[in-house]
C-alpha cells in the first residue's frame, strides 16, 4: 500500500459577516491516499515529453493519483458535475439501419447516472472534490464550474469557503431557446457558470472572446450577446476593432441540434462554442486543461482543436469509449504537420473493470447476489438472508470514513425494543458490499457500538466476482485468412438481452459495433491500436482488415453500442 498524501488546507479565518454553509455530517478533508493506475490503451505519440490522458475511475481517487505530478500544474480547470436535477440521465442506445434485423425492439434508453442525492451528501462530495481541484491548480489557474439554478446559490457558498471571496471573479448566465414551456412562472432558459481564480493572478485573454458590437435587430437569438448592445459609445480603446466590444458576462450560445456533427447522444452534453469561449479566455496554447466530470468529451475535444494539453476522468465507461473515439476523430480531422499534441493514453485507477457506470454495478450485485431491494431513498439498499445489506460507493475501496452513514441510519429504536424482550439474542446482522476495503473494516464498525451488538458480514467484490455472475461476457469469431484479418461474428450478449434478440435474429453483427480497434503489436500490457475503426452515426465498421507484415501478437478490441468491450488476442 502506497502511503498516504497528507496536505494542509488553510483553514479561512473567522471573519465577522461572513456566511459559511453548513451541513449535517461535514467534516473535514485534510488528507487522501495515492490510488494507483494502470495504462490500458495508447493513441498517438508523444510531442515535447507529453501525452495527454484519460482516466476512468472515481475522480476524487483520480486527482488523489494526479496529486504526484501535477499539483500546481493545471492551468484551467472547467466541470460541469451533477447539479443535484433529481432527475436519472439516460443515453439513447439505438441500433444501426434497423431494416436489417428482426427484433422487439430497436433501441432502449440507458441510465448512465442518476442525478439523485440527499442535500448533505450532495454537498459534502462537491467540497472535497473543490479542495483537491483547487490543489491541483497552478498559481496563475482558475476554475469555472457549471451548474443552475438547483445549487447554484449552495456552491457559490463552498466555493467561497475553498478558494476564498476575494478570488470569486464572474458569475456567467449562458442563455438559450431550450427549455421549459409552463405558464405558472418564469421559464427557466438559463445556466450558471461560476468563474475562480486560485490567486489575484489568473489568465484573461479578453481579445480572444470580444462581443460583437451590433444593434439589436428584431428577432435576432443574439440580442442579449453584449448586454450594453443598445449604448452608442464603446470604448476608447484603439485595440478594439470598431465591430467589437469588451466580453460581457451573458452569452447566448446555441444548445446543440438534433444534425449537429458534434453531437454525440451523451445526456448532458454541451456544445463545443461553450468551452471554446471558456478555454480561449482563460488559457494559452500549452496549458493544461482538466474535466473530471468529462462526459462526452467536449472539453478534452476543444483543447486539442486549440493546441492546448489536457487530462480528463469520469467514472462512466460510456463517457470513456465516447471520448476516445471522438478524439480519434478530431486527430484525424486536424492537420498532420501540426504543433498540436493529439496523442493521448487511457489509464484505470484501481481496475474496477467489469461495471459500465454506477447504477450498472449497483444492480448486478443486487441480482447477483439475491438481495431483496429497498425502496429508493432508503440508506440500506436492501435485505438478505434476515441481514441487512449496505452496498458501498463502487469504483473505489470502503473507508472507515464510510461507516458514518450507517451508524447514523442504524434501527436504534427497534434494537432497543427487541434488547428488552431477549437482551442475549438482540443482534444487528449486516452485510457490507463492497470494492475493496480498509483494513480492520469490519471490527471498527463492531467495536465502535458499544451498546449495540452487531453481526457484520464483508462481501468484496474484487475478491469474491469470480463466484459471481456479474455479466455475460460477448463472443466473437475473428480468424486470420492469408494477408487479412476477418471479424466473421460478433454477439455482444448484454446488448441483445436488452434488444431482445437472439443469435439467429442478428442479420449483421456490424449494426451492433460502436468500433474496433487493432494493435499489430501487442505487448502484452498496453495496447496501441494502428488500426481505430469508428465510422460515422450511419456507417458499419469494415470487419476485414490487412495484416501488414511486420504484425506479431495481435490484439482486437471490440466495443458495442453499450460501450462494452470484447478484448481477444489473435
Amino acid at each position: 500500500m502506497e502511503e498516504p498524501i497528507t496536505f494542509d488546507f488553510e483553514q479561512r479565518p473567522t471573519i465577522k459577516g461572513f456566511p459559511e454553509l453548513r451541513w449535517t455530517g461535514k467534516r473535514p478533508y485534510r488528507s487522501t491516499q495515492y490510488y494507483p493506475a494502470q495504462l490500458r490503451e495508447r493513441y498517438g505519440e508523444e510531442k515535447d515529453n507529453w501525452i495527454n490522458k484519460i482516466f476512468w475511475g472515481d475522480n476524487l481517487q483520480v486527482m488523489s493519483h494526479m496529486l504526484k505530478e501535477y499539483r500546481g500544474k493545471i492551468d484551467l480547470i472547467y466541470i460541469d458535475p451533477p447539479f443535484d436535477s433529481k432527475a436519472d440521465y439516460k443515453k439513447k442506445i439505438k441500433l444501426k439501419d434497423i431494416g436489417c434485423t428482426s427484433s422487439d425492439t430497436s433501441s432502449f434508453e440507458e441510465k448512465q447516472y442518476g442525478d439523485i442525492w440527499t442535500n448533505d451528501e450532495y454537498l459534502q462530495f462537491m467540497y472535497e472534490r473543490f479542495i483537491l481541484l483547487k490543489e491541483l491548480l497552478s498559481e496563475k489557474g482558475c476554475i469555472y464550474v457549471h451548474c443552475d439554478w438547483h445549487k447554484v446559490h449552495h456552491l457559490r457558498l463552498v466555493l467561497d469557503e475553498v478558494f476564498g471571496p476575494d478570488n470569486f471573479r464572474n458569475e456567467v448566465i449562458w442563455w438559450y431557446l431550450w427549455g421549459g414551456r409552463g405558464k405558472t412562472q418564469w421559464n427557466s432558459k438559463h445556466d450558471n457558470i461560476l468563474f475562480y481564480s486560485k490567486t489575484e493572478k489568473w489568465t484573461f485573454n479578453y481579445m480572444d472572446v470580444l462581443d460583437d458590437h451590433t444593434l439589436m435587430s428584431e428577432g435576432s437569438k443574439n440580442r442579449l450577446n453584449y448586454a450594453g448592445a443598445m449604448v452608442t459609445s464603446k470604448s476608447a480603446s484603439s485595440e478594439i476593432p470598431e465591430d467589437k466590444v469588451l466580453p460581457s458576462d451573458t452569452w447566448y450560445i446555441a444548445t446543440i441540434n438534433a444534425m449537429a456533427k458534434e453531437k454525440e447522444n451523451y445526456p448532458t452534453q454541451k456544445p463545443e462554442d461553450l468551452l471554446t469561449k471558456i478555454i480561449l479566455a482563460s488559457s494559452n496554447p500549452g496549458d493544461i486543461i482538466f474535466d473530471c466530470f468529462m462526459g462526452s468529451g467536449t472539453t478534452q475535444a476543444v483543447a486539442m482543436k486549440l493546441g492546448r494539453r489536457f487530462i480528463g476522468a469520469d467514472i462512466n465507461l460510456a463517457a470513456i469509449q465516447t471520448t476516445t473515439k471522438r478524439l480519434i476523430t478530431v486527430a484525424s480531422e486536424l492537420p498532420k504537420n501540426t504543433h498540436i499534441s493529439t496523442g493521448f493514453e487511457v489509464h484505470n485507477v484501481n481496475n474496477y473493470d467489469f461495471f459500465r457506470n454506477p447504477i450498472e454495478a449497483k444492480n448486478l450485485i443486487i441480482e447477483a447476489l439475491e438481495i431483496q431491494p429497498f425502496t429508493q431513498g432508503n440508506v440500506w439498499d436492501g435485505e438478505l438472508d434476515g441481514r441487512m445489506v449496505k452496498i458501498m460507493p463502487v469504483n473505489r475501496i470502503a473507508t472507515k470514513a464510510d461507516l458514518e452513514e450507517l451508524k447514523a441510519n442504524l434501527p436504534y429504536k427497534t434494537y432497543e425494543k427487541r434488547k428488552e424482550e431477549n437482551p442475549r439474542q438482540a443482534v444487528e446482522h449486516i452485510t457490507i458490499v463492497c470494492m475493496g476495503h480498509e483494513p480492520d473494516l469490519k471490527a471498527s464498525l463492531e467495536q465502535s457500538l458499544t451498546d449495540y451488538r452487531v453481526d457484520v458480514q464483508i462481501v468484496d467484490i474484487l475478491r469474491d466476482k469470480s463466484d459471481l455472475q456479474l455479466k455475460r461476457e460477448a463472443e466473437a469469431e475473428i480468424v486470420r485468412e492469408g494477408n487479412q484479418l476477418i471479424v466473421r461474428s460478433f454477439y455482444p450478449m448484454n446488448l441483445m438481452q436488452k434488444l431482445s434478440l437472439q443469435k439467429e435474429y442478428v442479420e449483421d453483427w456490424k449494426q451492433l459495433v460502436e468500433s474496433i480497434m487493432i494493435d499489430w503489436n501487442y505487448d502484452g500490457a498496453v495496447m496501441q491500436p494502428t488500426v481505430t475503426d469508428v465510422p460515422d452515426k450511419n456507417s458499419f465498421v469494415s470487419g476485414v482488415y490487412e495484416i501488414p507484415e511486420s504484425a506479431g501478437n495481435i490484439k482486437v478490441k471490440i466495443t458495442d453500442l453499450l460501450s462494452e468491450s470484447l478484448e481477444k488476442e489473435v
